[in-house]
């Protein structure tokens, strides 16, 4: 099993168009050929006036062939979760993965606020960073 654990904060950045959340998580199991996993939040998505706003608090991704935009279209709300975030605000991040599967702890909790069973990539060793997305100002600590 392997573990991540960060402290986190991430905002849209001044000037960032109105669809910036301030997207910040971890990237891994990097690849040279530019593949990689990725657990992200969208801190202003956790307290939002719009339910469905709200379900899309954190996301799993595998980039370059399972953004976003495909894991809504082929298995919607399934790669996607709630949890109570602030833009800005410190927060405890946690990443366990085992095999295909991965889990997401937020804020010490002790369940995790996202599950997935069958990330995309094939288990294997592989690099790890800190990620943020376009239009974000984002920090990392411990």
């Amino acid at each position: 099993m392997a573990r991540f654990e960060v402290d986190l904060a991430g905002q849209p950045a001044a000037g960032a168009g109105t669809g910036a959340r301030g997207f910040i998580g971890i990237a891994f199991r990097i690849q040279g050929d530019g593949r990689y996993e990725y657990i992200y939040l969208r801190p202003t998505n956790g307290r939002a006036d719009d339910q469905v706003r709200r379900n899309h608090s954190t996301q799993y991704s595998s980039h370059p062939d399972f953004d976003f935009a495909k894991s809504r279209e082929v298995a919607p709300e399934k790669y996607e979760s709630y949890v109570d975030l602030q833009p800005g605000v410190w927060t405890k991040y946690k990443i366990e993965v085992t095999g295909r599967a991965a889990k997401l702890y937020v804020n010490g909790a002790e369940q995790p606020c996202l599950i997935v069973n069958d990330m995309k990539l094939d288990p294997k060793d592989g690099g790890v960073a800190l990620w943020i997305g376009p239009g974000t100002e984002g920090y990392f600590s411990n």
